[in-house]
């Protein structure tokens, strides 16, 4: 695991990279092109990124593969949710809190680029293991 430097940097470079797409591309574009564009960046800087990782669940004898995927997995434990509506629901952040604690990760991040400015649509998850 990362140190919490090591991850605070992470988290500023990715939420950098996600400031410039906006600035870029503005609001306006489909979920699936802001995070190819996204990945493609991060991968480009030797950020280990995989996209739409599988989430399986495993509830009383019942597994459930692929429930889920999770957008962005970035460097084995930042999970991040993309997002391209004009405003977070807290329908988003509670999907976001659901992929952190079923990966058992530290952190969680969403972006939204749907917002009329980048930081209306970012926010940190945390994990209340």
């Amino acid at each position: 695991m990362a140190t919490r430097a090591e991850q605070e940097r992470l988290i500023s470079c990715l939420i950098d990279a996600g400031f410039r797409l906006h600035k870029e591309l503005g609001p306006g574009l489909l979920e699936s092109v802001y995070e190819t564009i996204l990945a493609g960046r991060l991968q480009r800087m030797g950020v280990p990124v995989v996209r739409q990782m599988p989430v399986n669940i495993a509830v009383d004898g019942f597994e459930f593969v692929d429930a889920y995927r999770v957008d962005l997995f970035i460097n084995n434990w930042l999970v991040v949710e993309l997002k391209a509506h004009e405003k977070l629901l807290g329908v988003h952040i509670r999907q976001a809190q659901t992929y952190v604690k079923l990966l058992n990760q530290p952190y969680g991040l969403i972006m939204n680029f749907g917002c009329e400015t980048f930081v209306e649509g970012v926010r940190r998850i945390y994990n209340n293991r």
